[in-house]
């Protein structure tokens, strides 16, 4: 009994904490829209580690994601006004950073993208794969890669999607958002964010595939 009462104790620490943080967050956002320029240097600080993580992990340059963090905060500064708090300020957050980050990605050279389906796996018309028999090579992984060299293959092959399935995988596999915030986020329905998951998935495994002497397949 001793132990679920502080456990119940515990949780509502927590649960209060939270609160707190998040009656904090609103105060701050309803300071910075009044002009508080205190309240947006506060905003930044708390902000600023998750915008640079995820421009990084997009562009993949440290420079690129510094200047990229720059716009993301001037156009919160700029666009304060019109958050209505209708949802999250992390949503809006992550909206903002993300049409920044695409929108840089567009200025590189398309030929940096690689064609997904030389990566995807093959079907013959009967809807077995093509290449048979199919080989579960996936636990393979740990003992013919080492964690680095496994993290620098993901990163070169993430680098290789279209800036919009980049942006989907990265927010699903690496910062956790759901569908539905993604979907948000990206200005994309569910079922799109759904159906480019599952494609930019294929291809990484197919890559890893490859990478491992394997039929995408």
């Amino acid at each position: 009994m001793r132990g679920r009462q502080r456990g119940s104790e515990q949780a509502a620490v927590s649960a209060g904490s939270e609160q707190s943080a998040d009656d904090d967050e609103h105060l701050l956002i309803a300071q910075m829209k009044a002009g508080d320029h205190e309240a947006f240097d506060a905003l930044f600080q708390r902000h600023f580690p998750t915008v640079y993580r995820q421009a990084f992990r997009l562009v993949g340059n440290q420079a690129e994601a510094e200047e990229i963090v720059q716009e993301v905060f001037l156009t919160i500064y700029e666009q304060a006004k019109t958050f209505r708090g209708e949802s999250a300020f992390s949503t809006w957050l992550y909206s903002i950073t993300m049409n920044t980050d695409l929108t840089r990605l567009s200025r590189r050279r398309r030929t940096e993208e690689l064609p997904l389906d030389d990566y995807l796996p093959r079907y013959r018309g009967d809807g077995h794969h093509l290449v048979r028999p199919v080989v579960d090579w996936s636990n393979e992984l740990e003992g013919r890669l080492a964690a680095a060299e496994l993290s620098h293959l993901l990163q070169e092959a993430i680098a290789q999607l279209q800036p919009m399935d980049r942006a989907v995988v990265m927010l699903s596999d690496m910062e956790g958002l759901s569908d539905r915030d993604i979907s948000t986020a990206l200005g994309l329905t569910v079922p799109a964010v759904k159906a480019r998951l599952h494609r930019s998935r294929l291809f990484l495994r197919g890559k890893l595939a490859v990478s491992l002497g394997y039929s995408p397949s």
